[in-house]
């Protein structure tokens, strides 16, 4: 169980060891110190690493096996060491935060601070509590890390002491049987141990010399000899009883055995008697081993408390010292800003000097420049006024010339319009020429001669006259147009 604890706890890695390897070392630690430390630190973590697989391991085994004997107890011991480390854990993580909180605190305290003594002070306070904090975290956890070795310590010795006691323990003899009750079989076993007590090894050799457990005897002869004798309490009488279940045997054998049983009863007493001194020397031993190491411990905490006193003492000359320091910084720092306040100062008058004499400058420069301005502005006026009134001369020249050559191109247009017209009218003279030549030919080829009564066409029919008399006339006017079919082109002029 002991061992389950220590395993369990280190399991995971403790915050606070994380905390404490973050913790940036002292300027006045040896170097082969934090070697030290350093190398400690890795080895705890492959040690807790391996434990974390040998616990997985211990799980799957008992999850596999399907032992229900002690589950319910494993069970419950580990939900009590879980609650206890949880518990652990919460207060680890209050004690960070409450560390935490205090850095913040001297943080905000240094921004925008003034260099008062009361400011000093309390900034003094607060790195105090933090110190203290600190300190105490890691006297909490040194000594919970103590203790959990301790625990582990004498576990292992535990274990180490079951572990040598059943491979001490002799192993059963295994006897083979043999078909004749009265021969001693074949005994196998292993080899005494030499470094067994006296009354084991003698134990071990009188069985293997007189035929093993039922000496010689058969396994069920010898539980029936048994029998009679436990229940005669071991008095003469038992014989002719065990003569009746025996009857194989003679009553001299009976007797030999019952000797040989009672040497091994004897035996067995004295091998117990051995095992009680050599678990009481063990014990001695390890009390006095236990004891030892308690005192080796106690000389090296004794040691670490001397350590951390002059440690202790260390950090508070230096932190009297830094303060002394701050202090003559600070004055310095005094100093140096009056200086630089006077320098200022000075800057500033040779600066609004000079900037008195730029000004004057600047306005000099601003009213030559203005005058020169105006001037090129009156220059560049008259400039403009004289093209403008050359343009305008340009402007009135080219509109006469424009003028005379739009009229220029009229009278060609005319007379190239008159030309054309004049063409016109001669191509349809050529074209009637020709008409009536092609008319006056047609009409020599033609031999017939009709008279003909154009006015006939416009007249009415005798058929209209009939209708017009019964109908009347629509209109009395004259007749503003009158359709008719198109006149071929050779009918015309016939």
């Amino acid at each position: 169980m002991a061992a389950l604890a220590t395993t369990g706890s280190a399991d995971e890695p403790c915050p606070a060891e994380g905390h404490r390897s973050r913790t940036p070392a002292p300027s006045g630690r040896d170097p082969v110190d934090q070697r030290l430390v350093t190398q400690r630190a890795a080895q705890f973590l492959r040690e807790a690493e391996r434990n974390r697989r040998q616990i997985e391991k211990l799980e799957k085994e008992r999850t596999l096996s399907g032992c229900t004997g002690v589950s319910g107890e494993l069970e419950e011991y580990k939900k009590h060491l879980e609650e206890k480390r949880n518990a652990e854990k919460m207060n680890l993580q209050r004690q960070l935060v409450k560390i935490h909180n205090g850095v913040r605190k001297f943080q905000r305290q240094l921004i925008d601070v003034k260099p008062t003594p009361q400011m000093i002070e309390r900034l003094k306070e607060i790195m105090s509590e933090v110190e203290i904090s600190i300190n105490s975290l890691k006297e909490e956890q040194r000594s919970c890390f103590e203790e959990l070795l301790k625990e582990e310590r004498i576990c292992r010795q535990e274990t180490a002491a079951y572990e040598k006691k059943i491979e001490n323990f002799p192993e059963s003899i295994s006897v083979k049987p043999d078909p004749k009750p009265h021969t001693a079989p074949t005994v196998k076993t292993r080899p005494l141990d030499r470094d067994f007590p006296a009354e084991v090894r003698a134990l071990e050799s009188f069985l293997l010399q007189t035929g093993g457990a039922c000496g010689g005897w058969d396994q069920y002869d010898h539980q029936t000899f048994l029998t009679v004798w436990t229940k005669h309490g071991g008095r003469p009488a038992y014989r002719k009883e065990a003569k009746l279940y025996l009857p194989g045997l003679t009553l001299e054998e009976i007797e030999q055995h019952e000797k040989w049983h009672q040497e091994l009863i004897y035996l067995q007493g004295k091998k117990r008697e051995a095992i009680q001194r050599w678990k009481a020397s063990k014990h001695r031993e390890r009390q006095s081993r236990i004891q030892s190491q308690e005192e080796a411990e106690e000389a090296v905490r004794r040691e670490k408390e001397a350590n951390s006193q002059a440690h202790q003492h260390r950090a508070e000359e230096e932190r009297v010292e830094a303060a002394r320091r701050m202090e003559e910084w600070k004055e310095e720092k005094r100093r140096n800003k009056e200086k630089e306040e006077e320098q200022k100062r000075a800057e500033e008058i040779q600066k609004r000097k000079r900037a008195m004499e730029e000004r004057c400058r600047q306005l000099e420069v601003k009213l030559t420049i203005e005058e020169q301005l105006r001037l090129r502005r009156a220059e560049e006026e008259e400039q403009q006024r004289r093209g403008k009134e050359e343009e305008q001369r340009g402007m009135d020249e080219r509109s006469r010339e424009a003028a005379k050559v739009i009229k220029r191109f009229s009278e060609r247009d005319l007379h190239k319009v008159e030309a054309k017209l004049q063409e016109k009218r001669m191509r349809v003279k050529e074209e009637e020429e020709r008409q009536r030549r092609i008319t006056a030919l047609m009409k020599e080829r033609v031999d017939a001669h009709i008279s003909r009564d154009p006015s006939r066409v416009t007249r009415p029919t005798k058929g209209w006259e009939e209708r017009m008399k019964h109908i009347g006339s629509s209109g009395g006017g004259p007749v503003l147009q009158m359709f008719h079919r198109a006149v071929p082109t050779w009918r015309e002029g016939l």
